[in-house]
This record gives C-alpha cells, sequence and structure tokens, in this order.
C-alpha cells in the first residue's frame, strides 16, 4: 500500500497535532516543536519508539556558489501508513524544497520504508556533492598560494577547515543511520515489514554513497592540510630570501663604515697630511670592495 507522506515547514503546535499519524511521546513532539539553532545542529538518528519511528536528518545547504555551508533539521515520523516530515528553516538560508522527492516517491507507489530511503539517498548525494565541491576549493586554493595576500589565503584555509570538520560531524552519525536499517535494529513489526529486503538493498546503495563521501571528507582533509603546509613552505622561503637581502645589505655596508670610522678617527697624524691620495684610496677600496661583494652575492643568486 502507498505510503502517505506529508510534509511540514516549521509548523505550529495545532498544525502537528492535526498531522500526526497516531499520539506521540511528549519528548518527541517537544522536539518535532523546537525551533532549529545554528549553534546547536542535533545527531542524526532513527530510533523505534513503541510504534512509529522517529527520526533526525541534517541536510547540508550550500549557501550560493561561494558561500559558507548551513545545516537544515528534518525530523521525521514514519508507520507502515504514513511518513510525517518536519524541516525546520535554517538561520543561514531558506528552508530546501523536498516537494520534488516527495511527489515521485507518491507516484511511484512507494511505501514508508522506501520513502525513508529516498529521504537518506538524496542526503547522500547531498554529501558527495559537498565533497567534490571541496575539492575544487581546495585546488583553487593551491592555485592562489603563490599570489594570494597570506592573510586571505589564511582564512580561506580556516573556513574550509572548519566546514570540513562540521560536515564530518553529522556525515558519520547519518552513515551509522543507514547501516542501523541494514543490521534490522530499527524496524516495525507487522506485515509487511517496513523495510522489506528491496528497501534494504536500497538503502545499502545509500550507506555506500555515505561511506564514499567519507573517503572523500578525509581526502579532502589532507589535500587541504598539503595546501597549509604548501603555504607555510612558502612563507618560511620568502622569510629566508628576506634574510639574504638583509644579509647582502649588512655585510655591503660593513666594510665602507670600517674603512670611514677608522679615517674618523682622531690620529696625531692624519693620512691625508703625509698622502695626497690617501682620501681618494680609501674611496677607491670602498667602491672595489662593494662591487666585488655585489658580484659575489649575484653569483650566489642572493640579490
Amino acid at each position: 500500500m502507498t505510503a502517505v507522506w506529508i510534509d511540514l515547514l516549521d509548523p505550529d503546535a495545532e498544525t502537528l497535532a492535526h498531522a500526526l499519524p497516531k499520539p506521540l511521546h511528549p519528548t518527541a513532539i517537544e522536539h518535532l516543536l523546537e525551533p532549529a539553532r545554528h549553534d546547536d545542529e542535533p545527531r542524526p538518528r532513527l530510533e523505534r519508539q513503541g510504534d512509529y519511528l522517529f527520526g533526525v536528518l541534517v541536510l547540508p545547504v550550500m549557501v550560493g556558489e561561494d558561500g559558507p555551508i548551513a545545516f537544515q533539521e528534518l525530523d521525521l515520523i514514519a508507520t507502515h501508513e504514513q511518513v510525517l516530515t518536519v524541516r525546520k528553516t535554517p538561520s543561514a538560508c531558506p528552508a530546501i524544497d523536498i516537494s520534488a522527492i516527495r511527489d515521485t516517491a507518491i507516484a511511484a507507489g512507494t511505501l514508508a520504508g522506501g520513502c525513508l530511503y529516498v529521504l537518506v539517498d538524496e542526503i547522500a548525494e547531498r554529501y558527495l556533492t559537498l565533497v567534490d565541491r571541496f575539492n575544487e576549493e581546495i585546488d583553487e586554493l593551491e592555485d592562489m598560494v603563490e599570489d594570494c595576500d597570506p592573510a586571505v589565503l589564511r582564512s580561506d584555509i580556516g573556513r574550509l577547515r572548519h566546514d570540513i570538520l562540521h560536515v564530518r560531524r553529522v556525515l558519520t552519525p547519518t552513515r551509522d543511520l543507514a547501516r542501523s536499517v541494514l543490521d534490522d535494529r530499527v524496524d516495525l513489526p507487522g506485515d509487511p515489514e517496513l523495510f522489506p529486503r528491496d528497501v534494504e538493498i536500497r538503502f545499502a546503495d545509500a550507506y555506500d554513497k555515505l561511506l564514499r563521501a567519507t573517503d572523500g571528507l578525509d581526502l579532502s582533509r589532507d589535500l587541504l592540510a598539503g595546501v597549509r603546509d604548501y603555504h607555510q613552505a612558502k612563507i618560511a622561503n620568502d622569510q629566508n630570501e628576506v634574510m639574504k637581502r638583509l644579509t647582502v645589505v649588512a655585510s655591503v655596508l660593513l666594510l665602507p663604515t670600517f674603512i670611514v670610522g677608522l679615517y674618523g678617527q682622531n690620529f696625531d697624524h692624519m693620512p691625508e697630511l703625509h698622502w695626497a691620495q690617501g682620501y681618494g684610496f680609501s674611496w677607491l677600496v670602498i667602491v672595489l670592495a662593494t662591487i666585488g661583494q655585489i658580484v659575489f652575492f649575484r653569483k650566489k643568486r642572493w640579490i
């Protein structure tokens, strides 16, 4: 029998009460009515509460092409006959629209367990897309290392690292959620089962996608660490170049300073009084020594 799929967006208590398939535990109703909080994304889970399933899903939302990552909480109640989803609008962006996948599932005569698979599979696809976006941004950062402002680059690396860690924090329990269906740890008694064999096989596909997304995030984290190390190595190399130039300046000025200081001492008999070319000779020594040092440092490619 085709399941009834009701989708609500930020419902109030009265709207939720009319849509509920059966009486729920007070804590479940409280969670369904609780508004989304940006600083406290819930942990995805799927658990049995009596004769219905209560679940919390977290969908990644990309805010624009280059914007930050936002997360939308989606709570659900599932029985054999009905699926109720409650979307909560995130503070960073508008709520996503799942009407397309809901209409497709209803048109295909999907059972309640199949509707849950459709949701989990959509989330898995979003995570795979997100990993591809991370890799593209990392490639762009790697190309920017040579020319970009170090402060801007460090800010982008820090932001991307924070996004990767945040995504992994909600991806891992989502993967465990799909695994719990495969292991028959969450199901409802009755005939037919909420998750028959064909639905479990589909959940296996969604689980594989979530595994690929997890591995992709690990690779993205390693690639980002490589970009960070490359950036730090470039900064160290730039500092070495600066130290070389400072060394050249100090070395070039050292000998002329010594000669000038020597001739500036108060002798009883100044060299210029006994040798008319003494002053010119000191300048000749200074010029030749300076030229010699410059030629030497250019051969060593310090300047």
